[in-house]
């Protein structure tokens, strides 16, 4: 440059390692981006065996670059320019710098490679991470460091966002996830272009606190013309749902200004200089990258649906267990079996007797019970399989996919040999021990006996006096005899109906020992492997409620 230019004056030298690089102080995060970062690690840890590698791809980058910029420096801040052909970017980049670094004119694209200009020593690393070569560093000298209203900036001038060129719009969307900051150059004719809004600006909305918007070459707008380019801009900007820094609120920076004329450029030079020295840019992209990274994965871990397994499902759950083992029927049958052992030891001594003879008459079991018990079998077998559908359905309702998904398998998984586990529960547990004996069932049994006796007495003085053995007299014989033929079947009838309650009890109790059986072993083999699965959930819902930054989720 001419030295006797009005331009400041600066010296272009290729960028090199000092020595105070050694002293730069490492980037340091705040206690609640360290803490959404731990989070994110936490919930990636605990979403490996649940989640693709696919949907992690993006957490588990985000906590690469995040390690990886917060070994770097922290005191310096990289930005860069961006744009599309014919924008002027390149154009700004070399009268921010002060002197022509970025080659600018009529062919298109002309910056093929990206290129970056430090303002102070310290940076090689920074730029070793973007890969941009030692040949294609700057520094612009004008000042110590110590004077340099932009000391702290590293500013990189990116090839076309557009470019015709494959590899030059790989390495700009290579850049821009490594940058701190971005400066977006448009220009009147190409501000409203769909493929700046839809590819770039609006999936990066959230990022407006590291994001300048420029709206370059208004001198080639007459009048009152730029003002309304801004605003329709502004608006533009508003509904790819960037915010914008207004009235003191955190957002984008929008300016207006002429790289060529210098028109602006003063009030850019002052924000970036203000920006640079509240070194919080860094920080802010990790935020954004994190808050980017949160909203993406949201699907897979929150539904706004509410989940667990609820109360009503978990007794519904060992209803049906019960029904599969037969849970009602046993105590149906305990109930008739102290029945039975009520008459056998009430009952008459004819009528046990004639119990006894139709017994030894019946026939052995053949083969139609036998294809009975298998069918019972496949029946119980099926209600189990319903069971277990029906409980994991209602613990995975309200949960997203993956995680529905896992609850369905330890279902399955719980579900192997249950059936059989439960068929070996029933005979195991059987119907529960003899009660002991009513203190009433002696006094029946000495009073039938009574009544047996009084029958055999009077039919033994009757037969006396047929044949002639004592003097007739009927009527004591007869009327003996009819009181143990009434009397027995009458203490019988009173027995029964008092045997009714202790027997229903018995049943009771014989229902309940397998129900409760039934429900440990389905506790055991699915709902508990399901619980185990619902609190992981939890436990990584609210690690995403910490990587959000609002410490919980709605459910």
């Amino acid at each position: 440059m001419d030295e006797n230019s009005t331009a400041e004056q600066y010296t272009v030298t290729p960028s090199r390692p000092s020595g105070s690089a050694a002293a730069l102080m490492p980037l340091a995060y705040d206690g609640q981006l360290r803490s959404r970062l731990d989070a994110l690690r936490e919930l990636v840890g605990l979403s490996r065996t649940r989640l693709d590698s696919g949907t992690l791809a993006e957490a588990g980058k985000v906590l690469d670059e995040a390690a990886a910029r917060r070994r770097l420096s922290g005191q310096h801040t990289v930005v860069a320019i961006a744009g599309a052909t014919g924008s002027g970017k390149s154009q700004l980049f070399n009268t921010l710098a002060g002197v022509p670094i970025s080659e600018t004119g009529v062919r298109r694209p002309t910056t093929a490679a990206p290129i970056a200009c430090s303002w102070s020593d310290g940076a090689a690393s920074l730029l070793d991470r973007l890969g941009i070569p030692g040949r294609l560093r700057r520094r612009p000298l004008q000042h110590p460091d110590a004077e340099s209203p932009l000391r702290g900036l590293v500013l990189i001038d990116l090839p076309d966002h557009d470019s015709a060129a494959v590899q030059h719009r790989e390495q700009v969307d290579r850049i821009l996830t490594l940058v701190d900051a971005v400066i977006w150059v448009v220009d009147p004719e190409k501000y409203a272009d769909a493929m700046l809004h839809e590819r770039y600006l609006r999936p990066m909305a959230g990022h407006a606190e590291v994001t300048f918007v420029v709206l370059n070459q208004v001198d080639r707008l007459p009048g009152e013309a730029a003002e309304q380019v801004l605003d329709d801009l502004r608006r533009l900007l508003d509904e790819d749902g960037i915010a914008l820094g207004e009235h003191g609120e955190p957002g984008a920076t929008v300016l207006a200004l002429s790289a060529l004329t210098g028109e602006g450029i003063g009030e850019l030079r002052e924000e970036l200089g203000q920006f640079v020295a509240e070194r919080q840019a860094p920080a802010r992209r990790i935020a954004a990258d994190v808050d980017a990274a949160a909203r993406r994965l949201r699907p897979v871990y929150v539904t706004g649906r509410r989940t667990g397994l609820s109360e009503e499902a978990r007794e519904e759950f060992a209803d049906r267990l019960a029904d599969a083992v037969g849970a009602t029927a046993a105590g149906e049958a305990a109930e008739r079996a102290w029945l039975r052992n009520a008459n056998r030891a009430c009952g008459t001594p004819w009528l046990r007797l004639w119990r006894w003879y139709h017994d030894r008459r019946e026939p052995t079991t053949g083969r139609l019970p036998s294809r009975t018990q298998a069918d019972e079998e496949a029946t119980a077998r099926q209600r189990v399989e319903q069971a277990v559908r029906t409980v994991s359905d209602r613990a995975s309702a309200g949960l997203p996919a993956p995680w529905a998904q896992a609850m369905r398998e330890a279902a399955v998984r719980g579900a192997q040999g249950l059936p059989e586990a439960l068929d070996e529960l029933a005979v195991r547990t059987g119907m529960p021990g003899r009660p002991p004996r009513p203190g009433w069932w002696p006094v029946a049994v000495l009073a039938q006996a009574s009544m047996t006796l009084l029958q055999v007495v009077g039919g033994l003085w009757l037969l006396a006096q047929i044949i002639g053995f004592v003097s007739p007299n009927l009527g004591v014989p007869v009327l003996l005899m009819l009181a143990g033929i009434v009397g027995g079947p009458l203490i019988e009838w009173s027995c029964r109906i008092a045997a009714r309650g202790p027997a229903r009890r018995y049943g009771h109790e014989a229902e309940r020992l397998l129900r409760e059986a039934a429900a440990g072993c389905g506790r055991a083999r699915v709902l508990d492997p399901l619980a185990a699965e619902l609190l992981r959930y939890r436990e990584v819902r609210e690690q995403y409620g910490r990587v959000t930054g609002v410490g919980a989720v709605a459910r």
